[in-house]
């Protein structure tokens, strides 16, 4: 069942900071040591950041002085996909549009590979939840492919519109590849809509790992992979060499590179001024949270502990400012009520966030 609030009403309106694949304080590390050409693509690509962040508050304002309620717009059950090319420019006004729902693929493999991974991601909504696109009123799905020169980044707007950079070639490659990257930023859509997690500290952190989560189920449902089959890597099709073999991995956070710096459990919980709190980094303990919950009730993460964690993100009870705790806690509230309070489910959850040292109550 379906928290949503109309587009536009405080709940649902965007609060929270531009929410992009890779965050700022990685870039600034590894412009660090970059040399001269690449640490240019790696300040552009922030400084591109730092321009969006500013216009989407500015949205973000004006949409909660102006709220608008907004009704469904399809029966559901197909996703309705536009892919725009934005010819390497920075400009966020969708460019020249390449293909439509029904268009047969088009020459440029970054166009099919974007409208290709927008239907995988509607797929998991529709078929698991039987959620209608990311505000569950059929919201269309657009893309704009080959944003930016070299820009190493991609990110949801807020307002149905995902941006797919091109990479550097060391950093990341063609971010359109990444079928969990899409899952995982279309997913940031969806938690706007449901909870509306602020993005900063602890819940920012749990918007961020609700979009590994989601992102990485994309993934194995369309692979068909099992929770033990599953790699449980977030962006190994997107990496550069700088970033191999992965962004994030859920199994084992703080592995997935030599600049992975998340923590398993509560006892490594960093506190940092930067990236709004640490969201990227201290997404690694519920993100293992949830990987444990999978394995440890076996077969498709898709299945239970999806539903679970569904369930949690559309409760009217999980607020904005949520805590890991208080999130941990609704978890274990939804596995009762859907499983049974001494279900395999139930004691997953339970056991799960008991590893990573976070309290369900």
């Amino acid at each position: 069942m379906s928290a949503r609030t109309p587009q536009g009403s405080p709940r649902a309106a965007s609060r929270h900071s531009l929410a992009c694949i890779l965050p700022p304080d990685l870039l600034i590390e590894l412009a660090r040591g970059a040399d001269a050409a690449h640490r240019d693509s790696l300040l552009s690509t922030l400084a591109i950041d730092q321009g969006l962040r500013v216009a989407r508050a500015e949205i973000a304002a004006r949409t909660l002085q102006h709220p608008t309620a907004v009704g469904r717009t399809t029966a559901g059950g197909a996703p309705t996909r536009r892919i725009y090319d934005q010819a390497h420019s920075s400009d966020q006004v969708p460019g020249r549009l390449v293909r439509s729902e029904g268009d047969p693929p088009d020459a440029d493999h970054s166009v099919n590979q974007a409208y290709d991974n927008f239907g995988y991601t509607y797929a998991l909504y529709w078929d698991i939840f039987h959620r209608d696109s990311i505000d569950d009123q059929g919201m269309p799905l657009e893309g704009l492919v080959h944003f930016g020169t070299n820009y190493d980044n991609a990110f949801y707007d807020g307002a149905g519109h995902m941006f797919f950079g091109d990479g550097d070639g060391k950093t990341l490659t063609d971010t359109t590849k990444g079928t969990d990257v899409v899952g995982h930023e279309l997913t940031h859509g969806v938690t706007q809509h449901e909870a509306n997690l602020t993005y900063s500290g602890q819940s920012g952190a749990l918007n961020e790992s609700c979009s590994d989560v989601f992102g990485v189920l994309v993934k194995q449902y369309h692979l068909g992979q099992s929770a033990q089959q599953a790699d449980w890597l977030i962006g190994a099709d997107i990496v550069g060499p700088l970033l191999s073999p992965a962004l994030r991995s859920m199994k084992a956070p703080g592995t997935a590179n030599q600049y992975d710096h998340q923590p398993a459990t509560m006892d490594g919980y960093v506190r940092t001024t930067t990236d709004n709190g640490g969201v990227h980094t201290n997404s690694g303990i519920p993100n293992r949270a949830f990987y444990l919950v999978a394995t440890g009730i076996g077969g498709n993460a898709w299945e239970a502990p999806g539903q679970i964690w569904y369930d949690t993100l559309a409760d009217p009870r999980l607020r904005p400012n949520a805590t890991f705790s208080s999130f941990a806690g609704l978890t274990l509230r939804s596995a009762r009520s859907r499983y049974g309070t001494a279900s395999r489910e139930a004691n997953a959850v339970s056991s799960a966030w008991d590893a990573v040292k976070v309290r369900t109550h």
